[in-house]
């Protein structure tokens, strides 16, 4: 009897709250899970995302960089070529650790931990649980973005004040990613349909103009490329780092506010339609 009226006290105190099922304001609840398990089992794993960029940048920036010299930056100003490269690769960075966290770990705890339905058994609605497993990828995106803007200023890549933005900026295009990325999982129910997130991922790390200007492709090609939500993130990150914005910084922001608008709305719908039925 005491669980028979304890489950009728949720399903009352969610009828009488301002949003009704959809929002409990109660995200830290999902975050601080979140944590707790990621000190347990996983902080490898997110440890080790924060080299991949560092490697990269040695790589090409310093080695591959020797060879290239200065290139032309945003607004026409000449930089070094690592210079050039060094706020792409914060970018790709947020990408891959927001989609990380919003794609293969949300496909889990939703197909296999089947963690999802138990949260939205309490009084947790769809709107916590999203805004939870995002606010979990933002963090991520901040210690990777910390640590980032920190190698750069290391490596003598930093010159401006401004480019402290590319902390911010950064976790705005992990929001983005994040976003979307738990949405679009939800509709996965296999591995092998896991593996189109990676289809689409790896092509747009290719051509998002990390490591060459967008003129070098036809008419054509730029048009898709300027399409894609990575190279709004590489050209934001790049006018901050030297301080050079125009209409286009705004056009950028724009773009990724837009994202996480959408994101976040097609996210709490399909948890909403799945576990609230």
């Amino acid at each position: 009897m005491s669980a028979l009226a304890e489950t009728h006290g949720v399903t009352e105190e969610v009828r009488q709250r301002k949003f009704g099922p959809l929002y409990s304001r109660n995200v830290q609840a999902v975050v601080g899970r979140g944590l707790m398990a990621t000190k347990s089992s996983s902080w490898l794993v997110i440890v080790s995302g924060f080299f991949e960029p560092v490697l990269y940048l040695i790589s090409m920036g310093v080695g591959l960089g020797a060879i290239v010299g200065t290139v032309q930056g945003p607004g026409g100003q000449v930089i070094s070529y690592a210079a050039y490269i060094a706020p792409a690769l914060l970018a790709v960075s947020a990408m891959n650790g927001a989609v990380y966290d919003s794609t293969w770990n949300v496909f889990f705890k939703m197909n296999f931990a089947k963690l999802y339905q138990a949260m939205l058994y309490t009084s947790l609605g769809p709107l916590d649980v999203a805004m939870g497993e995002i606010v979990l990828a933002l963090l991520r995106g901040l210690l990777y973005a910390t640590g980032f803007t920190a190698v750069m200023g290391i490596l003598g890549l930093i010159t401006t004040p401004w480019a402290i933005l590319m902390i911010p900026a950064s976790l705005l295009i992990a929001f983005g990613f994040a976003s979307f990325g738990m949405g679009i999982t939800s509709f996965m129910k296999t591995f092998q349909q896991m593996d189109w997130i990676n289809f689409i991922m790896l092509p747009m790390f290719l051509f998002s103009a990390t490591f060459y200007p967008l003129s070098v492709y036809p008419q054509d090609i730029q048009w898709l490329i300027q399409a894609m939500p990575l190279w709004h993130g590489v050209e934001l990150l790049r006018q901050i780092s030297i301080g050079s914005f125009s209409p286009a910084t705004a056009v950028h922001i724009g773009y990724y506010l837009v994202m996480v608008a959408l994101g976040v709305m097609l996210t709490t719908r399909r948890l909403r339609k799945l576990f609230l039925k």
